[in-house]
């Protein structure tokens, strides 16, 4: 690390539980993120300006007017132009030694698999059930922790997986509690400032995961009512048969 780099992230070096290892230990991480809306917009910004040193950016849409609401990435000249593409632009304007890799494309099978394999985390900031699901999959395949984000009208949630931790429950077991609901954006509605509450979580878990800083959500479910701003957390036990991670 550079004196330049010193300076830069101080205030987060003088934390005596993260310090210059912490730091270090983004430095050197390849960050996987798979969407580029409204979590993976402060997700990525985050990530960045904390000094993640690679980050791969996953999307396949495109920027539209109704984006600008809440995915802060992106600004009015980025309509019409690849999610990816338009998140690199704005990290590189936050912060230029962050090496940032562009995926136009929805990942899944082998080139799923690939992208997890390689990555020392990986954040599902997708809006589709089924891709959260592979997404979980392939972590626990490749054992690769996850952080994973929904959000909703006035309602978020955040979990970690770590399937490293042999008794640590997956997404699937978590979907056993709350059900299986595949609901959209763009069909329910949803408060700008909820995403970006549940996206610097997820960030902000990310960090804890990478840099061994205190106690990441791993078999625990954060909720939000933004309602009413009451927060809940359920533990969730490892399912036996959960069809993602379990024993049968």
């Amino acid at each position: 690390m550079n004196d330049e780099q010193l300076q830069r992230y101080s205030r987060q070096i003088m934390l005596p539980d993260f310090d210059y290892q912490g730091q270090q230990s983004l430095l050197h991480a390849k960050v996987l993120v798979i969407g580029l809306g409204g979590l993976g917009s402060p997700v990525a910004l985050y990530l960045a300006a904390a000094g993640v040193g690679t980050l791969v950016l996953v999307d396949d849409d495109q920027v539209d007017h109704s984006n600008l609401q809440r995915q802060i990435i992106h600004g009015e000249s980025d309509v019409g132009t690849n999610k990816a593409v338009s998140a690199q632009k704005s990290i590189a304007a936050l912060n230029s030694e962050v090496s940032v890799i562009v995926l136009q494309q929805r990942l899944a099978g082998e080139t799923l698999d690939q992208q997890v394999r390689d990555a020392t985390i990986v954040l599902d900031c997708s809006d589709n059930l089924v891709t959260r699901l592979a997404v979980n999959k392939a972590c626990i395949k490749y054992q690769v922790p996850l952080v994973t984000g929904a959000a909703i009208r006035m309602e978020g949630q955040v979990t970690v997986v770590d399937p490293r931790q042999p008794d640590a429950p997956c997404y699937a077991c978590f979907m056993q509690l709350v059900g299986e609901q595949d609901r959209s954006c763009s069909t329910n509605g949803v408060m700008a400032p909820l995403v970006g509450i549940i996206g610097a979580i997820q960030a902000m878990e990310a960090i804890k995961v990478l840099s061994n800083l205190g106690q990441p959500l791993v078999g625990k479910l954060l909720l939000l009512d933004a309602k009413t701003m009451q927060w809940q957390t359920f533990g969730v036990a490892k399912e036996e048969s959960c069809p993602s991670c379990g024993l049968n």
